[in-house]
């Protein structure tokens, strides 16, 4: 008996808190009247704005590229100079047998005077023995200067002569580089110096932000995104655009843009 009596108390008390619940929650909770009632609308759920234009936004900024390979280019030079070049030979000749000078101008003038003082007479023998010694004279020296003989020797003679070197040379005068870009494609180029890890590509326009244009309640109005939409609409959450910003390099979040809005 005092078991159920325990029962029907617990099953009461329970009974009587979520009635108290119930009717809090009733009592507090704000009617569709009450929201006309103090100017505020009613929640609208989602909805979606129309992209009319997408602006992007640039900058000037330096390029880089990461280097992949560099091959040397070499260029080789070919030049010629002329250069004497001697050599000692051993060459043989034959000695004289006698003084052609000498000899064989006596002899001859003995001979031409005997045949001159064979010719006439009187003074005129006299003249003939004087020409015939004259003359066998200068005969004997030329015979004797082109007679051959006496005994062969050897000699060592320096010789000469002129003859051209060639001689060549190379020397680096670039470099063929082979890059790869941020985007993952790859280009060559010539350079004068051997690069480091990175090249410098110049400065280009890099899209940093982007205007959007965008239609919502018969009104247009530009937000400034980071990245450009997926599509051609954007949410909007009771009444305010909801965009996708990213907040680190690795992490995106969304945001609901409420007072960046521009007419």
């Amino acid at each position: 008996m005092k078991s159920n009596t325990t029962t029907i108390l617990v099953a009461a008390g329970a009974l009587l808190v979520g009635g108290v619940a119930t009717a809090a929650f009733m009592n507090n909770r704000p009617s569709s009247g009450d929201f006309v009632a103090n100017g505020e609308p009613a929640p609208r759920g989602l909805e979606y704005a129309d992209v009319v234009k997408v602006a992007p936004i640039t900058q000037r900024e330096p390029q880089y590229a990461q280097v992949v390979n560099s091959a040397a280019i070499r260029e080789t030079t070919t030049s010629s100079s002329p250069r004497e070049v001697c050599r000692d030979v051993v060459v043989q000749e034959r000695l004289p047998e006698r003084d052609g000078n000498v000899g064989g101008t006596v002899a001859g003038a003995v001979i031409g005077g005997l045949i001159g003082n064979q010719v006439g007479g009187g003074n005129g023998r006299k003249l003939a023995t004087a020409a015939g010694a004259v003359g066998g004279g200068f005969i004997g020296n030329r015979v004797d200067r082109n007679h051959v003989g006496g005994r062969v020797v050897d000699r060592t003679e320096r010789q000469c002569h002129t003859e051209n070197a060639n001689s060549s040379s190379s020397r680096v005068v670039g470099y063929d580089v082979t890059y790869r870009n941020a985007d993952g494609t790859t280009g060559t180029m010539r350079m004068d110096s051997k690069p480091g890890e990175r090249i410098s590509l110049g400065d280009a326009d890099n899209v940093v932000a982007y205007d959007v244009t965008y239609r919502y309640d018969g009104f247009e109005k530009t937000v400034r995104m980071n990245d450009k939409p997926a599509s051609d609409r954007l949410p909007v959450v009771d009444g305010q655009l909801v965009t996708q910003t990213a907040s680190t390099a690795g992490d995106r979040g969304v945001r609901v843009d409420a007072g960046s809005t521009r007419q």
